[in-house]
């Protein structure tokens, strides 16, 4: 069971308002995001299938409810009927690892009033971290250009215990390909690895000592940390030496550097190592990495075969959340669901309103053309020209013609009905690969680290004169008030 008590408090005193107030509608809630992280293009959405695994199990104890019941916040009555709760409602959602965009809602939960606002925190809890992790662990694979993998290493540098486990099953998702993090791996089913420390090369009388040991013990994981003492003096020397012992068995060596100039270092390394016979070696770097660093690493053509990082990519780095937010869209007046806004100042924070869907076009060779946010109940009409509306602009528009596009694909998909997913949790393995089976879709100027190409995220006819219509009347409204 997962206490629903991971809420924050005014969840649950709104929820105790509603219940007491008999005032519990059918409401639709939509989760999105408004601005790409790490100054970026793109996130890729992660964190659904935890989500509904958690919802699934999500209970007041006895003893939360004595807890809730010593705050003295709450009515016998109301307690009574936290007893009972589980969440009952639908959720549709984007696939799990799906390249995802600004202003487009990437969850819609469809239940009533008091069930919609006691998961609020727990749906952006999950969903923003991992979100924003797959999105670095993805960012720092592409910088690679596919010139090795990427370890993640960042369990001791993580926020807290939980935080670390979430860090590592959404990096395996944006790309990663093993985890240090032993209980990820069991948890997860992560491939799991690691070298050794600078203490155990302290610990014996010497480098070469040290390096011998670990080898006999682990021939076929032999990597080897050579920056204790001197990089390219005793530390690479002491690797050679064993190398070639290794040789002889029929075995191969890793060297690994975590300080120092890590452009020039592997390639006087790698230098070394081809001229002891040890072509084969391979050279693995960590100490601070981010996608920056790796990407100047790579154009440098720097001999890199992994990459060890922990720090940048189970944080966030320089971005510490996911600005992801959870409005009310619509909510049920006698039978009749009834679309709702919140209006702003701001005009890029005045909501969307309504029951939506999000419907992405491609051209004929399978290439992301934009996104089109409609209602809910729109047919799109295959082979028709569709004009695309600027989500904050009523003016700026353009034209899909039939002949730039080839199909498009609904994006939210209905995942959980009355509490209940309709699949079994799907392998995190399949979702990593589908997830950079997608990203391939986008053009690669969406994807660049510096000054990214906007992917187009756009709102239907329909769904623009509908939220235009209710700006309206607010105002109207405000101005009749004031």
């Amino acid at each position: 069971m997962k206490s629903a008590l991971i809420t924050d408090f005014y969840e649950l005193t709104m929820a105790q308002g509603y219940y007491l107030k008999k005032h519990n509608p059918r409401v639709v809630f939509d989760m999105f995001y408004r601005t790409n992280p790490f100054n970026g293009g793109y996130i890729i959405f992660t964190g659904i299938e935890e989500l509904l695994t958690k919802l699934e199990n999500f209970r007041f104890s006895q003893e939360d409810i004595e807890y809730l019941a010593g705050l003295g916040a709450f009515k016998k009555p109301f307690l009574d009927f936290l007893k009972d709760y589980h969440f009952h409602g639908d959720i549709y959602a984007f696939d799990e690892g799906t390249p995802a965009f600004p202003g487009e809602p990437l969850i819609r939960v469809e239940t009533d009033l008091i069930d919609a606002q006691i998961v609020e925190s727990i749906l952006l809890n999950t969903v923003n971290f991992q979100s924003l992790i797959a999105t670095k662990a993805s960012r720092m694979t592409l910088a690679t250009k596919g010139r090795g993998a990427i370890m993640e290493f960042g369990l001791r540098r993580a926020q807290g215990e939980d935080g670390a486990h979430s860090a590592s099953r959404a990096s395996f998702i944006g790309g990663t390909k093993v985890t240090s993090n032993a209980y990820a791996g069991k948890k997860y089913g992560i491939p799991v690895a690691g070298t050794m420390a600078h203490s155990w090369i302290m610990s014996f009388d010497s480098e070469v000592e040290a390096f011998r040991a670990f080898a006999e013990l682990y021939p076929d994981n032999a990597i080897l940390l050579i920056d204790t003492y001197d990089t390219l003096g005793s530390g690479i020397d002491a690797a050679i030496t064993v190398g070639l012992e290794q040789k002889k068995k029929g075995k191969k060596i890793g060297v690994r550097i975590d300080s120092g100039d890590l452009s020039y270092l592997p390639k006087v390394i790698r230098r070394r190592l081809d001229e002891a016979g040890l072509t084969d070696a391979t050279i693995t770097i960590s100490n601070d990495l981010t996608e920056e660093i790796i990407l100047n690493l790579v154009n440098d053509n720097a001999p890199i075969d992994s990459w060890g990082i922990g720090t940048h990519l189970v944080t966030g780095g320089t971005q510490s959340s996911l600005n992801g937010v959870y409005k009310l869209a619509a909510k049920e007046e006698d039978g009749v669901f009834i679309p709702t806004l919140k209006v702003s100042n701001s005009y890029e924070k005045t909501t969307n309103p309504g029951i939506k869907q999000v419907w992405r076009f491609f051209d004929m060779y399978g290439s992301a053309l934009a996104d089109l946010v409609t209602l809910a109940d729109e047919d799109l009409e295959m082979g028709t020209n569709i004009p695309f509306y600027h989500p904050f602009s009523t003016q700026d528009f353009f034209m899909m013609k039939k002949k730039n596009y080839a199909t498009f694909k609904p994006l939210l998909l209905k995942k959980m009905e009355q509490g209940k997913r309709l699949y079994p949790e799907i392998n995190i393995h399949e979702i990593q690969r589908r997830s950079m089976e997608m990203l391939t879709e986008f053009d690669k100027s969406y994807k660049r680290q510096i000054n990214p190409h906007i992917y187009k995220v756009s709102l239907s006819s329909r769904l623009r004169e509908l939220k235009t219509r209710l700006i309206m009347e607010t105002k109207a409204k405000d101005d009749q008030n004031g």
